[in-house]
């Protein structure tokens, strides 16, 4: 007689394994019905709202994304967040990468020393420097500026290190030697061969850093205060305040804010499966 799928399930995994596999897909099925409520949401009426809060909306509405980008100009909001974004994540990439390079390829006295300075920076939340950070950048006139903040996060320098090194010390070292027969010089060598071979775990990092710096609140709310410099979620909280007169505009606000991560997500998903596991397994 054959095996149930369940039975087979059970001789696979661990009862641990099962236990997890079952959470995991009770979250994901909560998730999976929040996102398109959410999404409906955006699209009812304020009455509609109150009477109809779960399920499809009787009248679709798209006054309140009219309210968001011409009375309250949100895109505003969502411009400042998607060049904050873009342009920390750029040269987080090119500083990490290039400096793990560095790490991973030469011997030096404190090289040691140094990889245990970024490890250390995994113990430690940015929150606990708040206070000298924004001395540092009261100091330089950079507060209320999107470039202090770009500096903030490509200064987030130790989980992308410690994922870059890992797999460049996977590579073969018959590799640079390669390309030192060949006259490449180091710089060469980081361009022309570890940045292609290193695409997923460029596209990992740059997934996670994105949907850190995209979702961050405490940094903007801290360093950014006027109101043509606000990032998304800051523009999402003035409604929050007042949430009982503008949940009609969280809604859409937040689902607003919502299509970039999933964009991510969707194009990127094989790379990040990929950059993930790299440099897990040593040949």
């Amino acid at each position: 007689m054959k095996r149930s799928y369940f039975e087979k399930l059970r001789g696979s995994y661990s009862p641990a394994a099962i236990v997890c596999s079952v959470i995991l897909l009770f979250y994901c099925l909560i998730t999976l019905l929040l996102i398109p409520n959410l999404v409906l949401s955006s699209f009812k009426t304020k009455s509609d709202l109150i009477h109809n809060t779960v399920g499809f909306p009787r009248s679709f509405t798209i006054d309140h994304y009219a309210v968001l980008f011409r009375e309250d100009n949100f895109l505003l909001y969502f411009r400042n967040s998607i060049f904050l974004s873009v342009t920390a994540i750029s040269s987080l990439l090119f500083i990490s990468s290039l400096t793990a390079y560095g790490l991973s390829r030469f011997r030096f006295k404190v090289r040691n020393l140094l990889q245990t300075f970024f490890l250390l920076g995994l113990m430690f939340p940015v929150q606990l420097g708040i206070l000298p950070i924004f001395i540092i950048l009261r100091t330089f006139g950079l507060l209320n500026n999107l470039l202090g903040m770009v500096l903030i996060y490509s200064a987030n320098l130790s989980l992308p290190v410690f994922i870059f090194s890992r797999f460049f010390r996977t590579l073969p070292y018959a590799i640079y030697e390669s390309a030192k027969i060949d006259g490449a010089g180091e710089f060469r060598i980081y361009a022309t061969i570890m940045v292609p071979l290193s695409k997923p775990v460029f596209a990992t990092v740059g997934i996670i850093n994105f949907v850190f710096i995209w979702n961050d609140f405490f940094m903007p709310l801290v360093f950014l205060t006027r109101k043509n410099v606000l990032t998304i979620t800051l523009g999402i909280y003035r409604y929050m305040n007042n949430f009982l007169a503008n949940w009609h505009l969280v809604f859409a606000a937040v689902t607003i804010a919502l299509i970039p991560v999933l964009l991510m997500f969707m194009i990127f998903s094989n790379q990040l499966i990929a950059g993930l596991t790299a440099g897990s397994i040593k040949e």
